[in-house]
């Protein structure tokens, strides 16, 4: 057996793990930046905004745990290897 066939799960496991655990990152870094900076202008609307941004994290940390989930669930699965 071709040995770059065996690796090609793993290396697309690990290219798919990768996207799907930075992109939730960054996208709960920016709400949590824009939150604090709505809190900055205006001090009165903290509860409001607090109570609205406390959700979206919960949302975006999704796709970080089922996306290299879903990677390493496949793995096992090549129809190459017998």
């Amino acid at each position: 057996m071709n040995p770059s066939i065996s690796a090609a799960p793993v290396v697309a496991a690990g290219s798919a793990a990768g996207p799907a655990s930075i992109g939730p990152g960054v996208g709960q870094g920016t709400a949590a930046g824009q939150a604090v900076e709505g809190i900055a202008r205006q001090p009165e609307a903290e509860g409001k905004t607090r109570g609205t941004s406390s959700p979206s994290p919960a949302s975006m940390e999704a796709p970080t745990i089922h996306g290299p989930v879903a990677a390493l669930a496949l793995l096992p699965a090549n129809p190459f290897v017998r």
